[in-house]
């Protein structure tokens, strides 16, 4: 079979689709990278996937330019002749069903990895996007064959709103995490090291987020709990800012306060090691894929109890899950792991544990492959 990946970036094929994609190619079928961009080319064709290539604007609203959009993912991909196109991302779900349908591609599946940002604001503008999105994606459900969710809380939703009918809906929960690479075992000691003598020189513990520095990932909590907890513990923020996105947080105040912001940092494993406490305070999620890394690396992680963040997490058990702004909450997580390192061991085995039998990534391959027709 023919089978394409669709995405509006393919930053986020190359990251999340790929070993789904050569699971699909290693038995035969021939797999197709589309997106807007080609950061990733050379990766792709290495692996033997072939690149397409179509125009698409992220951040447009612009009615022409949508509908530009979409004659412009059906121009991609009607000469490739597809069996199978699956989307991911807002967009591409939305558009890329419509181009499919107009390109005649027998079968369409769509994953909606979280609803985005337009669903934790409330502004004027948010209402209008929102409302102009699930109108949009009533449409295109209809047409698509199956939705894939990553979490079970989206599609609850999803069908309150009625948006989506519970024929189409298929849960397979995150992207998965490859346990053998992201395991304690698995590290550079020396790298490990270097970066320990960097963030904690005085030896105290971690305390470790890892985001883009966006408001709606809970950095505001994370400083104001830092700045209470400062004395018994190092707090460090490692990710970029995100100039294109309306919650995204100042430089001035992201190097103010208690907080060690490092920016973005492609070492991730060696940094998860270090962290003693791993903690993402988010308004709402997919299923985070630094969650992931954290509990696979055998850490305690005190997150949100909100959509994505919990799948993750069982509270009590492998770590603390607090309501979305609560700062105090929050706080006194955090504060018990400090106090008590033996609990902090015991939450990274579970965490390990509940990684490895949940989210290992070849688990997670291997419920995508009836979908294509394989076992």
């Amino acid at each position: 079979m023919k089978i394409g990946f669709l995405s509006n970036l393919d930053d986020n094929l190359y990251l999340f689709r790929m070993p789904i994609m050569k699971a699909l190619r290693d038995r035969g079928h021939k797999v197709y990278a589309i997106s807007p961009s080609n950061r990733y080319k050379e990766e792709f064709e290495k692996e033997g996937f072939e690149v397409v290539e179509y125009s698409m604007q992220r951040d447009s609203l612009n009615p022409l330019k949508e509908l530009i959009s979409i004659y412009s993912i059906y121009k991609a991909i009607k000469p490739l002749k597809l069996d199978i196109l699956q989307t991911s991302t807002v967009k591409p779900n939305i558009y890329g069903t419509f181009g499919a349908k107009l390109a005649k591609v027998p079968k369409v599946y769509n994953l909606v990895e979280g609803m985005g940002s337009f669903y934790i604001d409330d502004t004027l503008k948010t209402k209008i996007v929102r409302f102009v999105i699930e109108t949009l994606y009533k449409q295109s459900s209809k047409l698509s064959d199956l939705t894939i969710f990553v979490n079970s809380d989206d599609p609850k939703f999803m069908i309150q709103r009625g948006l989506i009918e519970q024929s189409k809906i298929k849960v397979i929960k995150s992207v998965g995490i490859d346990t053998k690479e992201y395991s304690i075992d698995n590290i550079d000691k020396k790298k490990v090291q270097k970066w320990r003598n960097r963030l904690s020189a005085d030896g105290k513990p971690v305390v470790m987020m890892v985001a883009r520095a966006i408001w709606h990932k809970g950095v505001r909590e994370f400083y104001e709990v830092a700045n209470r907890l400062k004395n018994r513990a190092n707090f460090v923020l490692v990710g970029a800012t995100d100039s294109g996105n309306p919650s995204c947080a100042t430089e001035e105040f992201l190097r103010g306060g208690a907080v060690n912001w490092i920016g973005f940092q492609t070492d991730m494993k060696s940094l998860t090691a270090v962290c003693d406490i791993y903690v993402l305070p988010s308004y709402r999620e997919g299923v985070p894929r630094t969650l992931l890394e954290a509990a696979s690396m055998s850490k305690p992680i005190v997150t949100t109890d909100t959509v994505g963040c919990k799948e993750v997490v069982d509270d009590g058990v492998n770590g603390f899950l607090v309501p979305v702004g609560d700062t105090n909450l929050l706080e006194i997580s955090i504060k018990k792991l400090l106090k008590n390192p033996k609990l902090r061991e015991e939450f990274g085995k579970a965490s390990r544990q509940k990684a490895l039998n949940e989210f290992e990534l070849s688990k997670v391959v291997k419920q995508y492959m009836p979908l294509y027709g394989e076992e």
